[in-house]
Formats: C-alpha cells, sequence, structure tokens
C-alpha cells in the first residue's frame, strides 16, 4: 500500500547539517537544588520507591525497563562527515540517471565546507561489525560511532547496498556487546517493540510501540523493500538503530517516517533483521550484494483485472511477460499466469514477489506455485544474478532501424517515482540518445514510451522486437513531462 501524497516518506532520518551547526546532543541543564539552612529541620530521608504497578511484566520475568538495558549498549551513535561545497546541488541531483533529464549540476567556485550526518547503528558481532544505514553514511569521508559506554571509535565502511539502504561498518575492538539476532519472519502484528537510536542528536533514546504491519513494499523508499511497520516513536537520527523484541532480540534496522511535519507521527519503517543480515553477510564474504533474478515482469491482481481476465485467484500476481531465455522462461511460465506462492511462502504483491526473489539469490532452486486458466501447478525455477542497471541498459541498446541510438531500461519501482508516473503508467523509460542518430533525436531522455506503431512495449523485450519491425518509420506513444503525445520518426 502506498501513503497518500500528503504524507511524504523521510529515508534520511538521520540528521544532516552543514559546519558547525551539528553537534553532539548534551543533556538539558538541570537547575541545581536549594542548600538546606543550617537551622531548618532536616527531612527524613525518602524510603526506596516501590515497584510501581503500572510496571509491566512479561512472561519470562522480566520488565520492559529490563530489556531495554539489555540491548541499549548494543546500538551506537553515528557521526559521518564528508566536504561539500556552499550551493552544491541536492544528492539526488548528483544521481546519473537524473542527469539525463536535468545535465550535470552547475559547478559552484564557493568556498567548500564540511557536513556532518547524525545517525544510529546496531554491533551485530563482538569483534566490531556494526550495520546501519546506507544514507547514514553515504559519501562519508570519516565515521565515528560513540558506544553507551563512552568510548569514541574510529569506523571503517566495509561496503554498502543502496538498494536495500543497508551498510556495514568495522571498528576495531573486541569484545563489544554484541546484540542478538531474531528471525524476523516470526514477527506478528500487536507484537511490543522498542526502538533505539539517536533521535535528534540528544543521545541513545527509547521508545516503545508495536508492530503495525509487516510486508510494507511499494514504499518506493528503497529499490528492495519488505518493511516492518511500527508505531514506536521514531524520528530523525533514529536511522540505522535498532527495533527489538520483547526477548532483547534485533528484529529490524530503524530507516524512515511518513511525516507531514519531519518529525514522529506514528508510522515508522525498519528493514528486517533477515534481509539486513543477508545483506551484511555478501558484502563481508563477497564484497557485494549479489541478488537472484527470475525474469518477469508482474503486477498486482486487482478485483477489476481479476474479472476483466476471468481469473480464479484473487490475490498473488499476474504475470505480464515473460523474458526470453531466463530462467522463468526456461522453467514454462507464461504470460497471464499468476503467481500465487514461492517455496509456499504466499505472495502478495508485486513488490513481495521482487523482493523475495532477490533475496532467494543466484542458483536458488524455488518451486514456483500458480494457476493457469483456473488450474494450479507448481514449476520448478533456478534463479540466476539479476542483471544491474547498466547490463540491462546495454541490453536495450537500439542499433538499427528508425529508432537507432537509443538506450532504453525497465520502469522500476524507482523511476516511476523520480518521474511521478501513476502505477497504471506501462513502458520503458529512455535513457541514452545519440544524437547523431537522426529520427531518434526527436526523443529524450525521461520519456516514457508506452507504444511503438500501436503495439505497447511494457518491457524492454517488447520494445526490442517493435524497434526491429521499425525500419523506415514508427509512430511512438509518449510520457514526457507528465503529458502523453504522439511522436512520429521516420528517415
Amino acid at each position: 500500500m502506498r501513503l497518500p501524497t500528503r504524507f511524504p516518506i523521510l529515508v534520511g532520518s538521520c540528521i544532516a547539517a552543514v559546519a558547525a551547526g551539528c553537534h553532539r546532543g548534551e543533556p538539558p541543564h538541570e537547575r541545581a537544588a536549594p542548600t538546606p539552612s543550617a537551622t531548618a529541620p532536616q527531612p527524613a530521608p525518602a524510603p526506596a520507591p516501590a515497584p510501581s504497578s503500572a510496571t509491566v511484566q512479561l512472561p519470562s520475568g522480566r520488565t520492559i525497563a529490563d530489556v531495554a538495558a539489555k540491548v541499549t549498549p548494543s546500538v551506537v551513535n553515528v557521526f559521518s562527515e564528508r566536504q561539500v561545497h556552499r550551493g552544491e546541488s541536492a544528492p539526488f541531483l548528483t544521481d546519473p540517471f537524473f542527469q539525463y533529464f536535468f545535465g550535470a549540476p552547475r559547478a559552484t567556485q564557493r568556498a567548500p565546507q564540511r557536513e556532518r550526518s547524525l545517525g544510529s547503528g546496531v554491533i551485530v558481532s563482538s569483534d566490531g561489525i556494526i550495520l546501519t544505514n546506507n544514507h547514514v553514511v553515504e559519501n562519508a569521508e570519516t565515521i565515528k560511532v560513540a558506544l553507551k559506554d563512552g568510548r569514541d571509535l574510529e569506523a571503517k565502511l566495509v561496503g554498502t547496498d543502496p538498494q536495500s539502504d543497508v551498510a556495514v561498518l568495522r571498528v576495531d575492538q573486541k569484545q563489544l556487546p554484541a546484540i542478538e539476532i531474531a528471525d524476523s519472519a516470526k514477527t506478528r502484528i500487536g507484537d511490543l517493540v522498542l526502538a533505539i537510536g539517536n533521535p535528534f542528536g540528544i543521545g541513545q533514546t527509547v521508545t516503545m510501540g508495536i508492530i503495525s504491519a509487516v510486508g510494507r513494499a511499494n514504499m518506493g523508499i528503497t529499490d528492495y523493500e519488505d518493511f516492518i511497520q511500527t508505531d514506536a516513536a521514531i524520528n530523525p537520527g533514529n536511522s540505522g538503530g535498532a527495533l527489538v523484541d520483547m526477548d532483547g532480540k534485533l528484529v529490524g534496522i530503524n530507516t524512515a517516517i511518513a511525516s507531514q511535519t519531519g518529525g514522529y507521527q506514528g508510522i515508522g519503517f525498519a528493514i528486517p533483521s533477515n534481509m539486513a543480515m543477508q545483506v551484511e553477510t555478501a558484502i563481508l564474504h563477497d564484497g557485494k550484494v549479489t541478488r537472484g533474478w527470475l525474469g518477469v515482469a508482474a503486477q498486482d491482481v486487482t478485483s477489476d483485472l481479476a474479472r476483466a481476465m476471468d481469473l480464479t485467484p484473487h490475490h498473488g500476481v499476474l504475470v505480464s511477460d515473460v523474458t526470453r531465455g531466463s530462467p522463468a522462461a526456461t522453467a514454462g511460465i507464461q504470460r497471464g499466469d499468476v503467481i500465487t506462492a514461492i517455496d509456499g511462502a504466499a505472495i502478495r504483491d508485486a513488490g513481495q514477489l521482487r523482493t523475495l526473489i532477490a533475496l532467494a539469490g543466484k542458483n536458488k532452486r524455488v518451486a514456483v506455485q500458480l494457476e493457469r486458466h483456473g488450474k494450479p501447478m507448481t514449476l520448478q525455477a533456478t534463479l540466476s544474478e539479476a542483471p544491474t542497471g547498466r547490463q540491462a541498459q546495454a541490453q536495450a541498446q537500439v542499433e538499427d532501424g528508425v529508432l537507432s541510438g537509443l538506450a532504453v531500461q525497465p520502469l522500476d519501482r524507482a523511476l516511476r517515482d523520480r518521474l511521478r508516473l501513476p502505477d497504471d503508467v506501462e513502458g520503458i523509460v529512455v535513457t541514452g540518445v545519440d544524437r547523431s542518430a537522426g529520427a531518434a533525436a526527436l526523443l529524450r531522455p525521461g520519456d516514457v514510451i508506452l507504444e511503438v506503431n500501436r503495439q505497447p512495449v511494457a518491457t524492454v523485450d517488447a520494445f526490442r522486437d517493435a524497434a526491429r519491425g521499425a525500419r523506415d518509420r514508427a509512430l511512438l506513444l509518449v510520457v514526457r513531462n507528465g503529458v502523453t503525445l504522439y511522436v512520429t520518426l521516420s528517415r
């Protein structure tokens, strides 16, 4: 489910400031108690407070305070710093794809400054491995972490995975208080959780709430989403911190909030611990994250779509296209199939399918449960490695015909959000144009091609087939800057 546009998603619930305007928070000053008069009668010492009747005792016999005391030493404050220039463009403007649309940011001659960011991190291994969010340490030149016991340590960035917003840090220290890891797949709506981090840089803070939802996808926050939603208070600076259960085990890495104000409004998102630990293992062992790929284009099954196509299941995802030579094609998956489960795990939407397949990894053999013309069946598919954006772009380079000189790529969730396209727009995105190619120069990077010669092109393969047939003339249906128009090309 996507949130209404009036609730912006704030991925960067870390704090960033320029120059000296961002410092570690200090507790507010307390007013000193007046010194008692020597002649005034002294009150008797107050007895130790009795346990409050409001204290919540857990089935284990511990209290919530016991859980907090157990886990807070495993959560650190993260301080990163990088050099920027006055007037430097926002980070997304330096993204290569964004530059296709608006050109490279103009250089500035102003003096450089230091930008400091505050966030949080979680010690997951006693020999110095710390998990945080990629956006907390992105482009950082120096990173420091502050432990609960007061130690400040230099941290080295081992690796990052921007597609899931996970980063792995290492500090040269042993016998650190590592947190225990929970199986996040077992979290249930209504479970009590604690969120621990460094909100607004004021220092380590513990808040409590429940699991509000699980499996949140299609939020436009990261490329691969399977978020745990919580109402535990999360604010800027909590990014990278811990979401823990009542056993004191890590169930998620706090990442983003949905807010009208920039502060807590009851909707926070955490990366499940299972996903975060898979990313950590891949980075430590291979230096990168290799994701699985099935090779299907899929869309959610709505009630209208189910009626129009006479689909039996009203859940799962509809296969709208199958890439030739892909694991899906080899397994026998066809356009029009409805995938209902992978290895027995029910599929709710296309975002969940993409994330589940990606996390399974290459060479994993999976059972794909689907329905075809109302009949259930199970097919076996061996996943391959997901093509990178660069590989996908190279595969979509047009070399012949009137469309030669174009480079395109699929319209994924990140591009859809960047171009502000509604979910019902299906097409491919122009990412490059060779201006010397002739007719194709009428197109622009950022154009979304919906049709070629009246044929829908919702996938790169469909566009490639249409491009081969467009030798000397092509009629294109294009979305440009939110406006749909026809473009004719000829040579």
